[in-house]
């Protein structure tokens, strides 16, 4: 194929190489089946809708806010949305590269903003709706997040589209068009699996500041391959090299029976030592197999490019959704627990597969089935996803929701949630 082919030394060579694939592209989009695949953004603004609601409504209805350590719940299932459907895009965008080395330094350019701005929005900086003040302090500002999670499945799967194309286009044996991509997914999946149960934790401690002092707390580990919320080693890995001041400091394994009630605020020395502690779940570990969500989601995007019907699109995202979820849940039927806090490879097969069948009915509703007027407001979420989330995340929607009263500024409906549920 064109895209294949070497780039010649002279002129003719070059010209040569350019119209077949300008030639290529344009009868591709002469033979899909609609100039947007409208699913995707209906898909990306259903992911946006999820983060809003279990954020709000998490602390008034439990079962849909995040597991506390194993299984997982509506709000686990946002952020493999998210990755999944950034790898589905990125097979659209890039399936004609003629600049790898442009194309990658706009990855970079781009991954680079979406880090920075993550950093900004939830290292601490605004300190949210009870107290309108800014700043934080950089000896306790956190360094990974969503936006950074997702900037790194970002530019973890751009690099794989961009420098490990496929070979053939040929519709059958999608596995063998993309071998290396495979390969790459199941080397972090290794990787991860290896740091996870390889890895020796010792004993460990750290301090908690108070009103009345900084307390100590000592954790014994002494342990290899520990997958709970005090020993695992992909904690220690981001104490090491984060330090314990830059992780998260309410994790959801505080709402376990042996952390109960933590996560309000109150210290009771009853409880493990450990539920005391930063957790970070979009830690350095994790990260590994979150990157390899999205290179499944560009699997899903080659579908979505190579088969112009739908039979085919359908058939294949299906088998590919079918066999990843039973993988996850075999793995997890072995004993590699569903943890989204340590985003162990059975979640995230598991996951990917929710994420596929979600996309296969969004597609048959909306892109088959005409039902594209239902939609509209996830549609448009999902073309202004960034800027919907940026609101969100930096309260700033919240505030000028607080800004309409009755009568008196205290009498507002944001002031009127948290009094009577956040802090029922």
């Amino acid at each position: 194929m064109a895209e294949n082919a070497p780039l010649l030394g002279s002129n003719n060579g070059e010209e040569v190489v350019l119209a077949e694939r300008e030639s290529e592209a344009t009868q591709r989009k002469t033979t899909t089946p609609s100039s947007r695949v409208v699913s995707l953004d209906v898909f990306r603004g259903l992911c946006v809708f999820l983060m809003i609601l279990v954020d709000y409504a998490g602390s008034v209805f439990p079962s849909i806010a995040h597991s506390p350590w194993n299984g997982f719940r509506l709000a686990d299932f946002v952020m493999p949305f998210f990755l999944f459907v950034v790898g589905v895009s990125l097979a659209i965008v890039n399936k004609i590269v003629l600049d790898r080395t442009g194309a990658t330094l706009k990855v970079v350019i781009r991954t680079l903003k979406l880090f920075i701005l993550g950093i900004f929005l939830q290292g601490g900086y605004l300190h949210g709706i009870t107290g309108l003040t800014y700043g934080v302090d950089i000896e306790r500002i956190r360094w990974m997040g969503i936006l950074q999670r997702i900037a790194v499945g970002y530019i973890v799967a751009a690099l794989c589209e961009i420098w490990l194309p496929c070979q053939g286009m040929k519709r059958v044996a999608l596995f063998r068009n993309y071998i290396c991509q495979w390969c790459i997914m199941f080397l972090l999946s290794a990787i991860h699996c290896g740091l996870l149960y390889g890895l020796y934790v010792p004993d460990w401690q750290f301090s908690v500041s108070q009103s009345t002092g900084s307390t100590i707390y000592e954790v014994k580990c002494s342990v290899r391959g520990d997958l709970g919320p005090s020993c695992n080693s992909a904690a220690m890995i981001d104490r090491y090299i984060l330090g314990i001041d830059h992780l998260y400091a309410k994790p959801a394994y505080r709402n376990m029976k042996e952390c109960n009630g933590s996560n309000r605020g109150t210290v009771s020395e009853s409880m493990p030592s450990w539920c005391h502690a930063a957790f970070d779940p979009e830690g350095i570990v994790s990260s590994l197999t979150a990157a390899a969500t999205s290179i499944i989601g560009l699997q899903y995007g080659h579908i979505l490019v190579q088969f112009q019907d739908h039979k085919g699109r359908l058939y294949n995202w299906s088998i590919l959704s079918l066999s990843l979820l039973a993988v996850g849940l075999f793995l997890d039927f072995v004993g590699m627990p569903l943890n989204k806090s340590l985003y162990t490879i059975s979640y995230m097969l598991s996951t990917s597969a929710a994420a596929g069948i979600t996309l296969c009915l969004l597609y048959l509703l909306v892109d088959i089935y005409g039902w594209r007027h239902l939609m509209f407001v996830l549609e448009w979420m999902g073309k202004h996803s960034l800027s919907i989330f940026i609101l969100i995340t930096s309260n700033i929607a919240v505030i000028l929701i607080q800004g309409f009263y009755w009568r008196d500024p205290q009498n507002n409906i944001v002031r009127w949630i948290v009094t009577r549920f956040v802090h029922k």
